[in-house]
């Protein structure tokens, strides 16, 4: 397992994992929505965030973002999920920064409860106006 920053050259496969993986853990959420969303994530998003990725031997299998101190992403490619690998990203990201911040739709259980094992809390809930869903504004760490 190896972590470090991404190349430009590699942003079309975080596209893809962002894309699969949204369409997956966002079943409540059109998939129009995710597929209007994508040029957004490659010329916006992604280019303006702090960018690593987690690779194994042979492929690129995840990838973490960063605006500051704001977890803008984090998402493992759909066949690699529930192999350590998203708790890898989070713990480097949390090696290097003093707090975290993040939002998550409130339905996506499987994510709420994989930040709150890994010690963020809830600190309110708000309405995502692009998609009307709920979401947490989750935070870990501490404000010095």
């Amino acid at each position: 397992m190896r972590i470090r920053e991404n190349r430009k050259s590699e942003i079309d496969t975080l596209v893809d994992i962002w894309y699969q993986s949204s369409l997956k853990a966002h079943d409540f959420i059109d998939k129009d929505y995710w597929k209007s969303q994508r040029g957004e994530m490659k010329e916006k998003y992604l280019p303006m965030s702090e960018n690593y990725i987690i690779s194994n031997k042979a492929e690129i299998v995840g990838f973490i973002s960063m605006l500051d101190n704001y977890l803008a992403a984090l998402f493992i490619d759909a066949k690699h999920q529930g192999e350590g690998y998203g708790k890898e990203l989070l713990n480097y990201i949390k090696e290097r920064r003093e707090k975290i911040q993040l939002k998550v739709y409130k339905k996506n259980n499987k994510a709420v409860n994989f930040y709150l094992r890994n010690g963020f809390v809830i600190k309110e809930e708000l309405l995502d106006e692009q998609t009307s869903e709920k979401e947490f504004l989750m935070e870990w760490g501490s404000s010095k």
